[in-house]
């Protein structure tokens, strides 16, 4: 198996979406692409550490509701929840009600301003793991086992050394694959190529 999948559409992608429509819009249209927008990124590391343990489909179809009760994942807004607002988002039944993942989001929101403070942006410091070069294009048999890379895990120990939680070198490195740091679309994917030109053409914080 090469790991590419022949949609509906006839577009050729990497396996992984299947054939959920939701998913496929995810593949297409956001992950892997750049970005360097603070809150899309501040949402993605928090997503991701409540992605633990359940599957990122799971996460993505209550996305909406997460933004609605995390005031759309505006961190300094976040930073000042209080013990009543942990209490509100466990009863809240369109999210993952999961104590120490809730509390986790609220105390990374904190740690993400003083990130800004330092950095002036939370791209500014994420953009900063971005590998040296993608040496080689990973095949679907290396893709579908890999869990973590070396500039996963120093972002994942520098994270933690900062006070975030759930950020551990498997959801930094999911975190880097979706916010464009790297390329991890397979080749022969269509999407591959389009990041390639976006990754060209972004210009880092």
């Amino acid at each position: 198996m090469d790991g590419l999948i022949t949609g509906a559409d006839k577009r050729v992608r990497c396996w992984w979406p299947g054939d959920d429509s939701g998913y496929l819009a995810y593949h297409d249209h956001e992950w892997g692409w750049p970005t360097k927008d603070d809150t899309r990124l501040f949402e993605k590391i928090c997503l991701e550490g409540f992605q633990a343990g359940l599957s990122w489909l799971t996460i993505l179809r209550k996305r909406d509701n997460f933004r609605n009760a995390f005031n759309q994942f505006q961190f300094e807004q976040v930073a000042r929840y209080t013990k009543a607002d942990v209490e509100r988002l466990l009863n809240n039944t369109g999210i993952v009600r999961h104590r120490r993942k809730i509390e986790s989001t609220i105390n990374n929101a904190q740690r993400a301003c003083d990130l800004v403070d330092e950095y002036g942006s939370l791209a500014a410091y994420f953009w900063q793991y971005e590998p040296a070069k993608q040496s080689k294009q990973y095949d679907y048999a290396t893709l579908s086992q890999l869990n973590e890379t070396s500039e996963s895990t120093v972002l994942s120990q520098d994270l933690k050394k900062r006070g975030w939680s759930f950020v551990g070198p498997t959801t930094a490195y999911a975190f880097m694959q979706a916010m464009g740091l790297v390329n991890d679309h397979l080749e022969g994917c269509f999407a591959h190529q389009a990041v390639e030109v976006q990754r060209a053409l972004f210009e880092r914080p």
